[in-house]
């Protein structure tokens, strides 16, 4: 049974603890499933995703044997819950052929009720794919692509380690749209040596594709990279990148994109589905090397993830003990967990999302709440039914989310 909690009105400790709540999951929870695929042509210097430089001979039809194994031995835990999302990520997904794609989705069909409006994502990289083998992901049943552009400037790509430059991106990019009516273009800014103009140059180099969905992230230093042991040159500065985002969101706004989540900005009808699922606390099952999974049944809300290693996942053929780690969601994490996710989203979340997607009723964080809205971090969009962050609670997120951790 999942832990039994007591929430405590912060700054309060009652000598007589209140009321034991215990989550409570009566209806269904949206289902997604990801497919992690470990290979990369080479490893960039500032991940940190779960990627390996990929062997000269893919075990190709030995690791989709194995990805359709794993599903098989999850089935249990997700029986009869339609799928309304498939996202493969990476590493770099193209790198599968688009007959090892077709081989995959189809078993997937077989072997799962997969929603006929399903949103099934693939991501790319310029450097490995070209227009024929666009075509043939999308015969397949791939109907989103994501590209990752990261920058059109060969210098910057050259500094990030990226394989492609400017012209393959430029070529990607058009195939991409003549391919697919939903593809979204990842960029990377406060890049090495990066001024602002150079950083707007690229957005509008992207812009002028009119892609139906675009990221932009900042570069950020991640931990046990080589880029953290030792850092770029000339790193722009906080007011560089704060000036660089701010231009950022006025060029999209004035382009007819919403700004729908801290990184994610679509024109209507394009949301990556597969992602606010993520951030609206939804569950996903993930396959494959160092795949991560959340599930929610009767019993509360478990997290899973895949053994890390190739070496190990593939081993693990025949055996079915393809899970590193599997363990329960405690029910007094369950509020921060939620809020981490669902606080990323402009637009915010409802109250009846939260309560389906915990277990929990909304009593439970009315008090924190109704305190963010005081100090302007939280504002009601539809009063009692839909909250958001402010501007104020977007620009401090992190400060924002200590209240309910």
């Amino acid at each position: 049974m999942a832990q039994p909690i007591t929430f405590v009105p912060r700054g309060k400790q009652p000598t007589n603890p209140g009321p034991i709540l215990t989550p409570q999951f009566t209806q269904a929870i949206p289902l997604s499933l990801y497919v992690h695929v470990p290979w990369c042509v080479r490893k960039c210097p500032y991940c940190d995703f779960n990627s390996h430089t990929a062997p000269d001979h893919l075990p190709e039809a030995a690791f989709v044997d194995i990805l359709l194994e794993d599903l098989t031995h999850a089935l249990p835990g997700i029986w009869g819950r339609r799928v309304e999302t498939i996202f493969f990520g990476g590493g770099t997904p193209s790198l599968l052929s688009t007959e090892a794609v077709d081989r995959l989705l189809t078993g997937f069909r077989t072997l799962l009720p997969v929603s006929p409006q399903a949103e099934i994502t693939l991501e790319a990289n310029p450097g490995t794919v070209d227009a024929e083998r666009f075509s043939g992901f999308r015969a397949a049943g791939i109907n989103r692509l994501s590209l990752g552009i990261q920058s059109f400037d060969d210098a910057s790509l050259h500094a990030l380690g990226r394989i492609h430059n400017r012209a393959q991106a430029i070529a990607a990019i058009e195939a991409a749209s003549r391919t697919f009516e939903t593809f979204n273009l990842d960029l990377m800014v406060g890049l090495p040596r990066q001024s602002v103009d150079a950083a707007l140059a690229d957005i509008d180099q992207a812009l002028s594709f009119s892609p139906p969905h675009f990221s932009c992230y900042q570069l950020t230093l991640e931990p046990h990279t080589p880029f953290a042991a030792n850092p770029p040159a000339d790193m722009p500065d906080d007011d560089t990148c704060a000036e660089i985002q701010d231009q950022l969101e006025e060029r999209l706004a004035a382009t007819g994109y919403e700004h729908y989540e801290t990184s994610a900005f679509a024109k209507p009808g394009h949301q990556c589905r597969h992602n606010l699922n993520y951030w609206t606390f939804g569950d996903y099952l993930g396959i494959g090397p160092g795949a991560h999974g959340k599930l929610t049944n009767h019993e509360g809300v478990r997290r899973s993830m895949r053994h890390k290693l190739p070496k190990i996942y593939l081993g693990a053929a025949g055996s079915g003990r393809f899970i590193q780690s599997d363990e329960a969601i405690s029910g007094d994490s369950l509020v921060g967990e939620f809020m981490m996710n669902a606080l990323r989203i402009n637009a915010g979340f409802t109250t009846d999302v939260f309560e389906r997607h915990t277990g929990l009723p909304w009593l439970v964080v009315s008090r924190e709440i109704e305190l963010a809205i005081r100090d302007g971090f939280l504002e009601w969009l539809i009063p009692g039914k839909q909250l958001r962050p402010t501007l104020q609670g977007r620009r401090f997120l992190n400060v924002l989310l200590q209240r309910f951790l």
